[in-house]
């Protein structure tokens, strides 16, 4: 059975739903898709259709199928007289007869290393109380551990015992273009394994707001947005390039649309893998400011010189500015304006805890701030997330 999420709102009206669907590209030449030599040698051809099954054919081993599993009761109907005596009359009746292990969601993942570590949607390993397993394409199961899941980004690590597996490579997700050919593979509707489907990048830099059935929400920054299919069941599986590398992870989907669908960039996950196996858990910088983006009405309002940047101002009883975090040692005050981290501007496209996100704990950001009228640039060492 598929585990269904919702997701609340998108930017302009499109409602989506999470779903458990949950290094260069390459030039493009005359329409045609740029191949790499192993494409060429895999494919035998150098033809578009061959590029296609020869990627699919590569990666297919390293995708695999995530289940969740638990212990449930299960439930006998039976039925009785109620008046006795052999009446007519029967009323149903249910009992617990013990419990057996069911599967109660489905999603996907990719092998990223030799040694077992796997990548999936945070979601898709978000049940509690949960066992959970990888199905290769062969068939062959084997449990897996939950090694740390993503406070910001809809990522998580799983770890597997075996040796010797053959990871998919990463590529390089700052590196797209929209029009560039696109692979989505997984575990559609939680059933059909492997599933295939092509297509293109649609969009970059997408932001979504995102929730589940429980009503808990999240916000998607900077995804791919592809018309490639991507399924109920397909969450965590690859999006990947002509070159058989990973460039998205498939997390979400707009339901009353076409062919529109999400992926986190797999420099993001990249990033995740790097922390987990280093220090066997996922770590992520923080600034300390709350803050509203700056468009063209709250420039008028507040008669700000620019129309972008992030207004650092509170809410929900909570200061702009976090007692003792990097934002404060900055000197960055309410009322600011922080309109350039490292040399890139803020935008509605680019927001503030995207590019904050873009660095690691410790690490030394400039921001240009506008500050009692005037611009000055300062230094801000990210800390940990708390």
């Amino acid at each position: 059975m598929t585990v269904v999420a919702s997701i609340a709102t998108a930017l302009l009206t499109s409602v989506l739903v999470l779903q458990y669907a949950g290094l260069d590209a390459g030039p493009q030449q005359d329409g045609a898709p740029q191949m790499s030599e192993e494409v060429e040698r895999v494919g035998g051809t150098d033809s578009y259709e061959d590029t296609i099954i020869a990627v699919a054919d590569r990666v297919s081993d390293s995708v695999v199928s995530v289940v969740a599993t638990q212990d449930l009761p299960v439930i006998e109907q039976f039925y009785i007289d109620p008046f006795g005596g052999g009446s007519p009359f029967r009323v149903p009746q249910f009992r617990q007869r013990g419990t057996e292990e069911q599967q109660v969601a489905a999603g996907t993942g990719f092998i990223v290393s030799e040694d077992g570590y796997v990548i999936t949607n945070r979601h898709v390993v978000g049940i509690e109380d949960a066992d959970f397993t990888v199905i290769f394409a062969s068939g062959e199961r084997i449990a897996a551990e939950v090694i740390a899941v993503d406070s910001v980004e809809d990522l998580a690590v799983l770890k597997i015992d075996r040796m010797g597996l053959t990871p998919i490579l990463f590529g390089n997700s700052d590196a797209l273009a929209i029009g560039q050919t696109v692979i989505a593979i997984g575990n559609a509707l939680g059933e059909f394994q492997n599933t295939v489907s092509v297509g293109v990048i649609s969009g970059l830099a997408r932001r979504l707001v995102a929730g589940d059935s429980s009503g808990v929400q999240e916000v998607i920054e900077d995804a791919i947005q592809t018309d490639a299919a991507i399924n109920p069941g397909n969450s965590g599986g690859p999006l990947v390039n002509l070159r058989g590398e990973v460039i998205g992870i498939n997390t979400a989907i707009a339901i009353g649309s076409e062919n529109l669908g999400f992926a986190i960039p797999a420099n993001k996950a990249k990033k995740v893998l790097e922390d987990v196996r280093t220090t066997g858990r996922i770590s992520r910088p923080f600034l300390g400011v709350q803050f509203t983006q700056v468009d063209q009405g709250i420039q008028e309002a507040r008669s700000l010189p620019h129309d972008y940047g992030a207004l650092v101002i509170g809410s929900a009883g909570e200061p702009g500015v976090l007692a003792g975090s990097p934002a404060a040692a900055a000197g960055i005050q309410e009322g600011d304006v922080i309109l350039e981290v490292n040399g890139e501007r803020v935008t509605v496209e680019q927001q503030l805890s995207s590019l904050v996100q873009r660095n690691r704990v410790g690490e030394t950001v400039t921001l240009k701030v506008w500050s009692n009228g005037e611009e000055k640039e300062v230094p801000a060492t990210l800390v940990e997330r708390p």
